[in-house]
């Protein structure tokens, strides 16, 4: 195998990975920015990665499947408490949802300092080396993203929107990273909330996660940051269209 061949190979899961990363995370964030409870996707991934770290640490070298499941479970139990939150205080639904963020954020910090290995699993769980994505991640992506789109309009409402949530962010947070996770829901959102089609939504967050993966293996830095960044980058560019929007209203 030549060396330019090489890394065109190694790229193909990793690729795939944010392919179906995007696609299984979009219309969640289009149902996040409707709800205007932007904090939920900060909560609920955080809640999963908090688990899976108590996992790492209070069980030796647990497999990706009880890690998963552990991560799953939090994200459950998170969304739970969301749920309740939004009901009681739908007026101030941020303000305890934000709470709840804080309460992953400080559990996913002790459960990393029980671990010997935890300040590297809580970096990894932040921002993924999207390099290192197999194909049975692929997999459980792709799984996550036949999920979202089986539900469709049901996501609508709420019995659907929170479990199938809780079970996506779950999922892909141990695979992407917490930071391309926010990005991809919330960068192809905003432009749906411009008349954006969604195939430019969802075309333009694929594209802008391919450059960032290309940065990555060119520059031998963190794959999920350039990807994070890249995702936002493109979500900013969505007030670009905005201003054009408004224009033609004038």
């Amino acid at each position: 195998m030549t060396a330019t061949a090489f890394p065109e190979f190694w790229a193909l899961a990793p690729m795939a990975a944010l392919v179906f990363g995007v696609l299984a995370l979009a219309p969640l964030g289009e149902q996040v920015l409707a709800r205007g409870v932007v904090f939920v996707d900060l909560a609920v991934a955080q809640a999963g990665a908090a688990a899976a770290l108590w996992m790492t640490a209070l069980v030796d070298h647990p497999d990706w499947l009880a890690t998963q499941m552990a991560a799953v479970t939090g994200a459950l139990a998170c969304v739970g408490v969301v749920a309740l939150s939004v009901r009681h205080w739908p007026a101030q639904r941020e303000a305890p949802i934000g709470l709840v963020y804080v309460a992953g954020a400080g559990a996913a910090l002790l459960g990393a300092q029980q671990d010997p290995h935890g300040r590297e699993r809580m970096a990894e769980l932040l921002a993924a080396d999207v390099l290192w994505a197999g194909w049975p991640q692929v997999a459980a992506l792709a799984a996550c993203a036949v999920l979202v789109r089986a539900a469709g309009r049901r996501l609508a409402r709420d019995v659907f929107f929170y479990p199938v949530f809780a079970l996506t962010a779950a999922a892909a947070v141990q695979i992407l990273g917490l930071f391309v996770v926010l990005a991809a829901l919330i960068a192809p959102a905003l432009w749906r909330q411009v008349d954006a089609p969604r195939s430019l939504a969802l075309g333009g967050a694929i594209g802008a996660c391919a450059a960032g993966l290309a940065a990555s293996w060119a520059f031998d830095v963190s794959s999920g940051a350039c990807a994070a960044l890249s995702l936002a980058a493109f979500g900013w560019l969505s007030a670009i269209r905005r201003g054009l929007v408004n224009q033609v209203h004038r």
